[in-house]
């Protein structure tokens, strides 16, 4: 296909830092134009960059909890935590690297003492019986894995366990944790995210109780056309 000229992305420098009350209707329909504006459950808008993936003619809007602002994270994690404060968990699991950014407001938000932190950094200490080989569609390291600090699993074994990280897309990494809890033996009750992007997750998760999955807001996966991005089909 032939690429437009405009490509329709920008630096994410400003975004993510302040929750719009108001916005213009044009903003909601695409083409959308360097950001899509994502519905809050409250009504209130979060703006979110558009970024290409691999492909030129592909795009998805992003959020990136370590670069948002203070606010914007308390705001999140209180619809979150209003999600998962009925599932009554015994310890929050934060995924690495995004979600250490949403687990520590919440386990606090629920009158936890702390939480329990995965890693991709392998540790001399680590071992590998506890670890999962991991994948994103976001990041291109191969040969990754979602560590347990060996010293963190009496924590959550035979606990009631939610998993929470920033994003849900593939579901490739929700999968990686839910064999690396099963491993130590936890009881996972729910995975909490921010955002849920596209709809391939609900499929690689089909087979381990979707619905466990809550999230704040949606994004589509975009495709490009003549004036923007577009949400893509089927994702």
């Amino acid at each position: 296909m032939t690429i437009p000229a405009g490509d329709f992305t920008e630096p994410t420098t400003h975004y993510w830092q302040a929750i719009e009350t108001d916005v213009a209707p044009e903003r909601l329909r695409p083409p959308f134009r360097f950001g899509f504006p994502a519905r809050l459950p409250d009504g209130r808008f979060l703006t979110l960059p558009i970024r290409r993936l691999g492909q030129p003619d592909r795009a998805v809007a992003s959020f990136i909890a370590n670069q948002a602002s203070f606010d914007v994270l308390e705001a999140l994690a209180e619809f979150m935590f209003v999600q998962i404060a009925p599932l009554a968990p015994d310890v929050l699991v934060g995924l690495p690297t995004l979600g250490l950014a949403l687990a520590p407001i919440l386990a606090r938000r629920l009158g936890h003492a702390g939480f329990a932190p995965l890693g991709t950094s392998r540790k001399l200490w680590y071992e590998e019986r506890w670890s999962q080989p991991l994948r994103s569609i976001t990041t291109t390291g191969a040969g990754r894995a979602l560590f347990i600090d060996p010293n963190l699993v009496p924590r959550v074994t035979g606990r009631r366990v939610v998993i929470v990280d920033d994003t849900i897309s593939s579901g490739s990494t929700a999968l990686a944790a839910l064999d690396l809890m099963r491993l130590v033996g936890a009881d996972v009750v729910g995975i909490a995210v921010a955002m849920s992007q596209g709809e391939v997750w609900r499929a690689a998760l089909a087979q381990r109780n979707a619905q466990r999955v809550s999230f704040v807001f949606q994004s589509p996966h975009l495709a490009l056309v003549e004036d923007g991005w577009t949400p893509a089909p089927r994702t």
